[in-house]
C-alpha cells in the first residue's frame, strides 16, 4: 500500500505522518502510450514552443495560502473599492455629472461607504471637456473640496501629455499610494487608452484594462470610468457599451444610466447592471439635472453648469426603459392598453391609490402581466411610494410632488 492514503479506493491521496511529497513514489495507473504532438513549432518533448523562454517560469500557489479579504465599498453596495466600475449611457444624460457628484461627495466625506466621514483625495482624468470652463465649475457647483481634486497630466520633454493606459499605470499607482487617493475618475475611460490598442478587439483591450485592474487591486483605489452606449436597440445595458465586450467583462460593477422618456420632469434613472462583488438588486435611483451659476474671473460672465440632484429610489429600472425603447409597435400598443386600464382602476380606488400587490392581482385578472403594468406606470401618470406602514409599494395617480417612479429623497441610500 502506498503512503498516498486513499489511492487504492479512488479518493484523493493524503500524506501519512512523517512523509512529504518528495519522499513518495506513487505508481501511476496503467494507461496506453499517447504520443505527444510534434511539429515545426513544438518541442518533441512537450506542448510549448521549442526551447525555454528566458525569464519565464511556472509558479504555483496553493489556495490555502491565499489571504481572504472582505469586499469594501466606495459607495455602499454600488461601487467597490479597489476595482473597476463602468458607468455607461447615451450622450447628454448626466454621466459626467454623476462622476462629478461622486467626486464631490468623497472630497467632503459624505459618500456612504468606507470613507464616510473622512474627506479623501480624488484624481479626475478628463479629456473631452475643458477644465477651466466645464470641469472646475461643475465641481464647484457640486460642492467639491477643490483642494482634494487633482487634474492629472504626464510630463515629458517639451510639454505635457494626457494620461495613457497601460503605459502610465506603474507611475500612477505610485502616486495614488503616496497621496492616499481613493478614486480615479476617468471621463471617459476610452480616451485614456493608448491609440495603439484596438478597443473593439477583446484581446487588445484587455492589455490596457487588466493592468488598470491590478493597479486598483493593489492600491485599494476605485477606478470609475464613463462609457457611451452604441446606437443599437438592445434591452441589455452591457451589450450597448461601445467597443469590445471587455469593458463590461473586466469591470466588477456597471452602473447604467438612461433617460426616462415618459417622465414629465426629464429625469434619468441609474441602475446596477452588474455587480460581481455584491447585490444586483440594489434599488435604482432617479435624478434630475438643474442649472447652477458659478462665478468666474469675469464678474459679468458667470459660468452656467449642470448639477445632479437625486430625487430618490425608483421602482422603474434602466432595463425597463431600454426594453421599452427596443420594443416593437405591438408592444407599445399593449402598454397603452395597460396604461388605460391602470388609470381607470386607480381612479375608482379610495384616494386614487392601491397597493402594488392589489394592482398586480387585479391587472392579472384583466389580462395584463406584472411587467406590462410596470411599463405602463409612467404613461398612466402613476407615482409610487413606500407604504407608511411597511406594507410595500403603493401606486397612486400622479399629483404634484416628487418625480414619478421615485420616493422621497429622504429615504434614498446616499
Amino acid at each position: 500500500m502506498s503512503h498516498l492514503n486513499g489511492s487504492a479506493n479512488g479518493h484523493p491521496p493524503t500524506l501519512t505522518a512523517g512523509h512529504t511529497f518528495t519522499t513518495l513514489t506513487p505508481h501511476p495507473p496503467e494507461t496506453p502510450d499517447i504520443p505527444f504532438p510534434t511539429g515545426p513549432d513544438l518541442d518533441p518533448g512537450g506542448f510549448g514552443p521549442a526551447g525555454p523562454v528566458p525569464g519565464r517560469r511556472i509558479r504555483l500557489t496553493p489556495a490555502s495560502s491565499v489571504r481572504i479579504r472582505a469586499v469594501h465599498w466606495l459607495w455602499d453596495e454600488r461601487v467597490p473599492a479597489g476595482a473597476l466600475t463602468v458607468i455607461p449611457g447615451r450622450e447628454g444624460i448626466g454621466k459626467s455629472l454623476t462622476l462629478i457628484w461622486l467626486t464631490a461627495r468623497l472630497t467632503r466625506g459624505e459618500l456612504p461607504g468606507i470613507h464616510y466621514g473622512t474627506p479623501r483625495p480624488v484624481i479626475y482624468a478628463a479629456t473631452e471637456d475643458s477644465w477651466a470652463q466645464t470641469i472646475a465649475p461643475r465641481l464647484l457647483a457640486a460642492g467639491a473640496d477643490m483642494e482634494r481634486v487633482f487634474q492629472v497630466e504626464v510630463e515629458r520633454p517639451g510639454g505635457l501629455d494626457q494620461l495613457t493606459l497601460p503605459r502610465d499605470c506603474d507611475e500612477l499607482a505610485q502616486v495614488i499610494a503616496e497621496m492616499g487617493v481613493v478614486l480615479l475618475a476617468a471621463d471617459p475611460l476610452l480616451s485614456l487608452i493608448s491609440s495603439t490598442i484596438n478597443t473593439h478587439q477583446d484581446r487588445d483591450l484587455r492589455t490596457a484594462l487588466e493592468p488598470l485592474v491590478r493597479l486598483a487591486d493593489q492600491t485599494g483605489c476605485a477606478v470609475v470610468g464613463l462609457a457611451h452606449f452604441n446606437k443599437s436597440a438592445s434591452s441589455d445595458a452591457l451589450n450597448l457599451i461601445t467597443g469590445s465586450r471587455a469593458f463590461s467583462a473586466v469591470a466588477r460593477a456597471v452602473l447604467a444610466i438612461a433617460r426616462d422618456p415618459q417622465a414629465d420632469d426629464g429625469s434619468c434613472v441609474l441602475s446596477q447592471a452588474k455587480n460581481n462583488l455584491g447585490r444586483l438588486d440594489v434599488p435604482s435611483l432617479r435624478y434630475v439635472v438643474r442649472t447652477a451659476e458659478v462665478p468666474t474671473d469675469d464678474e459679468n460672465a458667470p459660468a452656467m453648469v449642470g448639477v445632479l440632484d437625486f430625487t430618490g429610489e425608483s421602482d422603474r429600472s434602466v432595463d425597463d426603459i431600454l426594453a421599452e425603447n427596443a420594443s416593437d409597435p405591438g408592444d407599445r400598443a399593449e402598454r397603452d392598453e395597460a396604461a388605460a386600464w391602470l388609470s381607470a382602476y386607480l381612479s375608482d380606488q379610495p384616494n386614487q391609490e392601491s397597493t402594488a400587490t392589489e394592482v398586480f392581482k387585479e391587472g392579472s385578472a384583466a389580462g395584463f402581466s406584472k411587467d406590462q403594468l410596470k411599463r405602463a406606470k409612467t404613461k398612466a401618470r402613476v407615482a409610487s411610494r413606500k407604504s407608511d406602514f411597511g406594507g410595500g409599494w403603493v401606486w397612486a395617480l400622479h399629483t404634484p410632488g416628487p418625480a414619478k417612479g421615485a420616493k422621497g429623497a429622504k429615504g434614498a441610500p446616499f
